[in-house]
């Protein structure tokens, strides 16, 4: 893979994530103002708790939109290898907001239920806002998704799997609307804890994985073993060892000692191995191989 197909591959991601990022800032932006508002005029706390969960989403659409400008950003004097990282502290921020979001909702579900004499019974518009949250945000979810599939970004991931988070919220906010209507006025502030617990959750799922990635975490052994394979193939290696790699955003470096014949001039070497650096990276998400050569010598 030459300069240009990384510099088209880097503006394809980025055109991306901004366009699928746009879409759900528009759905969360109408989604969170109508549910706030049914909310409070049909008296669901349920309901509120998922608009905030929505609006929280605005904050992490402009986190990415941000960090995808800034990611793409070409290496300097300070940043060696890049601005790749950007997308591993957008994660970790991600995730960090989303705990917020769901210890507040906790909190929030909590003191309503201590007090669940006081709850009335909410307005049926609140269930029907439940229900059209829940089609729009499952939708914006498979959208996002097969957006950051096709363009393999974790951090669009992350972003799309907060919107299924979301979806998963207006059916528990919307069976708790209905267990209200139904003459269990509690159910509504039950839903609403639940709603809490399932964000806290994916948020520290989110930041606990973006913080090893910040740490230098390698990528899972399917993808190791096949960068060692085509290592492996490549013309004039004889055998590879010590395999390292750690993730820079989505992207990969790699640390590798390559075996090649102890018998060949170090031009003829140092050709091989930069060819086997060219292939891996044109084949796997890499984006620079450290190669160390060892001597290989026939068995006797």
């Amino acid at each position: 893979m030459d300069m240009e197909d990384e510099e088209f591959d880097a503006q394809t991601k980025a055109r991306a994530a901004s366009r699928s990022t746009w879409v759900s800032v528009a759905v969360n932006t109408t989604l969170s103002a109508l549910q706030v508002v049914i909310g409070f005029v049909s008296g669901s706390s349920g309901l509120i708790a998922d608009g905030i969960h929505s609006l929280s989403d605005l904050v992490a659409d402009f986190l990415v939109l941000f960090v995808s400008a800034h990611s793409k950003a070409e290496a300097d004097e300070r940043h060696p290898y890049g601005h790749h990282r950007f997308e591993n502290a957008a994660s970790l921020a991600l995730g960090l907001l989303l705990a917020g979001v769901g210890i507040g909702m906790l909190w929030n579900a909590v003191d309503k239920i201590e007090h669940h004499e006081a709850i009335g019974k909410v307005h049926v518009a609140a269930l029907y806002v439940a229900g059209v949250a829940l089609v729009a945000k499952e939708g914006l979810f498979r959208y996002m998704l097969a957006v950051a599939k096709r363009v393999k970004s974790g951090m669009l991931v992350a972003n799309a799997w907060h919107a299924r988070s979301d979806a998963a919220s207006s059916l528990v906010v919307g069976c708790g609307i209905a267990g209200n209507l139904m003459g269990y006025p509690f159910l509504d502030p039950v839903a609403a804890l639940l709603v809490g617990a399932m964000v806290l959750k994916m948020g520290w799922e989110f930041g606990w994985e973006a913080l090893h990635d910040l740490m230098d975490q390698s990528a899972d052994d399917d993808e190791v073993e096949a960068i060692r394979a085509t290592i492996l193939a490549a013309p004039g290696v004889r055998g590879c060892h010590d395999l390292r790699t750690r993730k820079m955003g989505d992207m990969l470096m790699v640390d590798v000692h390559i075996e090649i014949d102890a018998h060949i001039t170090v031009e003829a070497g140092h050709t091989i191995v930069q060819k086997t650096e060219e292939v891996v990276r044109a084949r796997h998400r890499v984006l620079g191989m450290m190669s160390h050569i060892d001597p290989w010598r026939p068995a006797t």
